[in-house]
């Protein structure tokens, strides 16, 4: 038994130091020829001009022991992030989603509570949840993401990909699964989570979905694995978006907001960080200072100031958690939206 444990310590050893990072880029209709744009919510594969809309990117480290986590990324390509989600041992990719509809759809004065929760469920997962829009399966986050998880396993078998399929490789184990995203992508992740088991969601500046409930909807992901990060600049903080849905979504049943420049990893096992580095109140620069990036918390000399908070956010065990606090109730601070 001694030896066959040494042996096996050998090649595991062998086989991370000989492993590399990969990084892999396809379009959608590469992917599956049978993707279809929906021009109507601006959902495209190509735009007006031809150029294409569909890219969807991967990345891992296999120098690095894996955690057996697929990160599945809601927003335009991060590699800043990516680069930080393979550090950590965790796979990574990014798919092409139905994102552009929020100027489009749910434009009632006053939008019904549930419109844009709506909206959210049917581009992540293709089933009928709005009368707003017809998306397929295959053209939903689940089913863009599935196809992209098959492609990687055949493209790139040193990634091992097919660990986050189900053994008839017709579905992915969705609780391995970290869904993430900033802004609009970190309020999908969040509604995809009520609706599916997932292990992990990390939301960056967000969720924000105001006058909605779905927030409130009980939950197939615990509460206690939901994790937010935003500026108390951004407008979505200054305006209580956040707080409210942070409330909604439990978060404060598992610690108090911390901030991140005042308190240092585990942050009290909270689960709702923020930051008030000086962005010269600029709202929109604090919006996107909490994803990795030529706007984030730096040093003098470049260091991104907030990585401990991004290791912290993407692998904290999630059993681990703070102690309870009341409920502010933010969202009562939202005054009623008007007809127009």
């Amino acid at each position: 038994m001694l030896i066959r444990f040494f042996f096996f310590f050998l090649l595991s050893s062998f086989s991370l130091a000989n492993g590399q990072r990969y990084k892999i880029q396809a379009r959608a209709i590469k992917i599956d020829p049978m993707a279809k744009s929906y021009p109507e919510i601006g959902f495209v594969l190509k735009n007006s001009s031809g150029q294409p809309q569909d890219f969807q990117i991967a990345s891992v480290d296999t120098r690095v022991p894996t955690r057996g986590r697929l990160a599945i990324w809601l927003m335009a390509p991060n590699q800043n992030l990516f680069d930080r989600l393979n550090s950590y041992g965790i796979h990574a990719i990014q798919v092409h989603y139905a994102r552009q509809w929020f100027s489009k759809c749910c434009q009632q004065r006053p939008v019904s509570e549930d419109c844009r929760g709506d909206m959210r469920l049917e581009a992540a997962t293709g089933e009928d949840h709005s009368d707003e829009v017809d998306i397929k399966v295959r053209d939903s986050i689940k089913g863009r993401a599935l196809n992209f998880v098959k492609y990687l396993e055949k493209e790139n078998p040193e990634g091992k990909w097919g660990q986050f399929l189900n053994p008839n490789r017709d579905g992915i184990i969705w609780e391995k699964v970290i869904l993430t995203g900033a802004s609009h992508g970190s309020t999908t992740a969040s509604r995809l989570a009520k609706h599916t088991k997932v292990a992990r969601v990390v939301a960056l500046c967000g969720p924000r979905d105001q006058y909605q409930a779905w927030q409130a909807l009980p939950s197939k992901t615990p509460e206690n694995r939901f994790f937010g990060f935003s500026h108390t600049k951004d407008m979505g903080w200054t305006e209580f978006h956040y707080q409210r849905s942070w409330e909604m979504l439990g978060l404060h049943k598992f610690g108090p907001i911390m901030d991140v420049e005042k308190h240092k990893p585990p942050y009290s096992n909270t689960r709702r960080l923020v930051t008030n580095f000086n962005v010269e109140n600029d709202a929109n620069r604090a919006h996107s200072s909490v994803t990795p990036g030529n706007r984030s918390f730096k040093d003098k000399d470049g260091k991104l100031m907030h990585d401990p908070v991004w290791e912290y956010l993407y692998t904290h065990p999630v059993e681990n958690i703070g102690q309870a606090t009341p409920s502010t109730k933010a969202f009562k601070k939202i005054k009623p939206q008007k007809v127009k």
